[in-house]
């Protein structure tokens, strides 16, 4: 409210009100020159391979951890460990861009296998973290004679998902939708002529 009167050609008779807008002014210049200010970038986290918490039926041949600034070539490390806490990576490690591999030893426990690492980019701060996925190992196995199933015989059922209460259903809906339609255009050219 002070300000809009500050402001009429009138009132700014007084070195007062001169100094109360010039500081209004500088404190808005100041706040719009923080806003642009570039804000400090930290390398993240951009995608893995396997992705976080899925679950595998095949072992990956190699842990890939993808960020969003480049890499450099020394410091990097990813350890992955299976269920019982032993490492399953070969321990070589390939860094191309922002991409970081590790090379997977075959995997043979099934469980929940946990991936740690730790990322270096130039004039940042090390990423490290750690993600976790689970390894279902495909178990194959010989059916005993007692095990085999007798056939069930069943009727096949009818589908659920069409009958004439449906259809009749949507066909309404698309006749209310073309009449709401031809609404709508006869208003616009209502409004139209009259302008």
């Amino acid at each position: 409210m002070r300000i809009k009167s500050l402001l009429k050609f009138g009132s700014i008779d007084k070195g007062e009100d001169v100094k109360s807008v010039a500081k209004t002014f500088a404190g808005i210049a100041l706040v719009a020159a923080l806003l642009n200010m570039p804000m400090a970038h930290a390398n993240t986290l951009v995608a893995t391979s396997p992705i976080a918490g899925s679950t595998l039926k095949a072992g990956p041949s190699a842990v890939t951890i993808t960020t969003e600034l480049p890499l450099i070539e020394e410091g990097n490390d990813i350890a992955v460990t299976d269920p019982n806490g032993k490492r399953v990576d070969t321990g070589i490690l390939t860094v191309l861009g922002t991409e970081a591999v590790a090379e997977m030893k075959p995997l043979v426990t099934s469980g929940v296998y946990t991936v740690t690492y730790l990322l270096l980019a130039e004039a940042d701060l090390p990423l490290e973290g750690s993600f976790t996925f689970n390894y279902s190992a495909i178990v194959i196995s010989t059916p005993t004679p007692s095990a085999i199933p007798e056939p069930i015989s069943s009727t096949p059922s009818q589908p659920s998902g069409s009958n004439f209460a449906t259809n009749a259903f949507v066909i309404f809906l698309l006749g209310l939708s073309v009449l709401v339609l031809v609404g709508m255009g006869a208003y616009a050219r209502k409004i139209f002529k009259e302008k």
